[in-house]
């Protein structure tokens, strides 16, 4: 691959797997709109173990408390990490057994710039609306398994390219009184056991296919995205509860109304 490509190819995704815009929606439409080959699926894996690694670096503190309650689950201090892994764990459910169900049985086109532009534009009107209309009642530390479990159901709406993980998971987050930095924060480490996951369905099916060969491609790639995803990490919790989400609503507006002229028009 021309390096230009790798380059821009890696960017896009370590700026947009965590803010919510969709990676998926932005990974789509690079070919499209340049005339470049398909990545493939190597570079796909590749860039998205650069952003798994840098979230887990980002919320390093959290998933070492995670990891010494889990070692140590009798001790008193031990409950509000294991309370949170817990959370994690059951906001993971949903995502796992509908990705498991459309890896199978999925017939749409999912990689159709349509689509894309259809669930920009919807689930980011939505996540305007959902910022704007529920007030904030609510806190990680007093979330519970149906608040855990409602956020994994709207996880699944990300399996369509375009709607954003971390935009759903927000958007639901603040449907349940959460403000914008928790619900984020919560957003980001249910992002683990979701990339985890999807990197290794992605790299069981290369392997079946015999075609695993992560080259010197790969791996720059990862090292590309991992530097701008945990910039995109730092940058959005340290504004987002300043700028809200309206600036990215506005851009899903946009991206949506070029992508349907391309669609249509192109």
């Amino acid at each position: 691959m021309a390096l230009l490509h790798i380059i821009i190819l890696a960017l896009v995704q370590g700026i947009t797997e965590f803010l919510p815009i969709s990676s998926s929606g932005h990974l789509l439409i690079i070919s499209p709109l340049t005339g470049w080959p398909d990545q493939g699926q190597v570079l796909d894996i590749a860039v998205h173990v650069g952003t798994l690694v840098a979230v887990i670096l980002y919320f390093r503190r959290d998933i070492g408390e995670i990891a010494r309650a889990l070692l140590t689950p009798g001790r008193p201090e031990s409950a509000p990490a294991l309370r949170l892994f817990g959370h994690v764990l059951v906001a993971s459910i949903p995502a796992v057994i509908a990705g498991g169900l459309l890896y199978f049985l999925v017939t749409l086109d999912m990689r159709s710039i349509l689509l894309v532009a259809m669930t920009t534009i919807i689930f980011g009107i939505l996540l305007g609306w959902a910022d704007k209309s529920y007030p904030v009642n609510n806190s990680l530390r007093k979330m519970n398994h149906k608040d855990a479990l409602i956020i994994g159901l709207f996880q699944i709406f990300s399996l369509l390219p375009g709607t954003s993980r971390s935009g759903v998971t927000m958007m639901a987050a603040r449907m349940r009184g959460f403000d914008r930095t928790e619900g984020a924060h919560f957003s980001m480490l249910l992002s683990i056991p979701t990339i985890m996951g999807a990197g290794t369905l992605g790299t069981l099916s290369l392997l079946d296919a015999g075609n695993a060969e992560f080259n010197r491609d790969a791996i720059l790639a990862a090292g590309i995205s991992f530097v701008f995803a945990l910039a995109a990490i730092s940058l959005l919790m340290a504004w987002i509860s300043r700028i809200g989400f309206m600036p990215f609503v506005i851009y899903r507006l946009a991206l949506g109304a070029l992508l349907l002229g391309v669609y249509f028009l192109g």
